[in-house]
C-alpha cells in the first residue's frame, strides 16, 4: 500500500474499522448497480427505438395510400399504428415500471449500504485495486488527478 501523501483522497481510503469482506461486499454491490444503469440505458434504447419505429409507420401509411393501397395503410394503420407493446402498456410505462419498482429502490438501497458501511465512501474496492496495481512514481499512474489550476 502507497503512504496518504501519494495514495487515494480521503472520500476513496478505507475508513477505520472497515474490513476486507465488507470492502469486497459493497464492490459486488456497487457492481450489480452499475450493470443495472446498463439494463436501463438498454431500456431507455429500446423506449426509443420503438417509438421511432411508431412514428416511421405514419410515413409507411401515407405512402401505401399515397400508391395505391389504401386496404394495407388502414390495416397498418389499425392493426400496428399506436398499438401497445405488452398488455396495456407503451414503453414510457415499461419504463416508468421499472425505475419505480426496481431501479431507484436498488438505487436507495446501494447509497443506504454504502453509507451506514463506509461512511458514504466509494469505490472502495476499486481504489484499493488501483493502489495495488499502479507504478509509484510513474507518472502515468498517479493516485489522483491534477490539483485544479497545476
Amino acid at each position: 500500500m502507497h503512504d496518504h501523501q501519494d495514495g487515494p483522497d480521503r472520500r476513496h481510503r478505507r475508513p477505520e474499522g472497515v474490513d476486507d469482506k465488507t470492502v469486497e461486499a459493497l464492490g459486488a454491490l456497487s457492481k450489480a448497480l452499475e450493470t443495472t444503469e446498463r439494463a436501463r440505458g438498454h431500456l431507455y434504447g429500446f423506449h426509443q427505438l420503438t417509438g421511432g419505429a411508431d412514428l416511421e409507420l405514419d410515413r409507411a401509411v401515407r405512402l401505401l395510400r399515397e400508391a395505391g393501397h389504401p386496404e394495407w395503410a388502414d390495416k397498418v394503420e389499425a392493426e400496428i399504428l399506436g398499438r401497445n407493446v405488452i398488455p396495456g402498456h407503451w414503453t414510457f410505462q415499461i419504463v416508468e415500471a421499472y425505475n419505480d419498482t426496481y431501479y431507484r429502490p436498488f438505487q436507495q438501497l446501494e447509497r443506504s449500504a454504502v453509507s451506514e458501511l463506509a461512511q458514504g465512501r466509494d469505490h472502495l474496492c476499486e481504489a484499493e485495486m488501483k493502489e495495488d496495481r499502479r507504478t509509484s512514481g510513474h507518472p502515468d499512474h498517479t493516485a489522483r488527478p491534477p490539483a485544479a489550476g497545476a
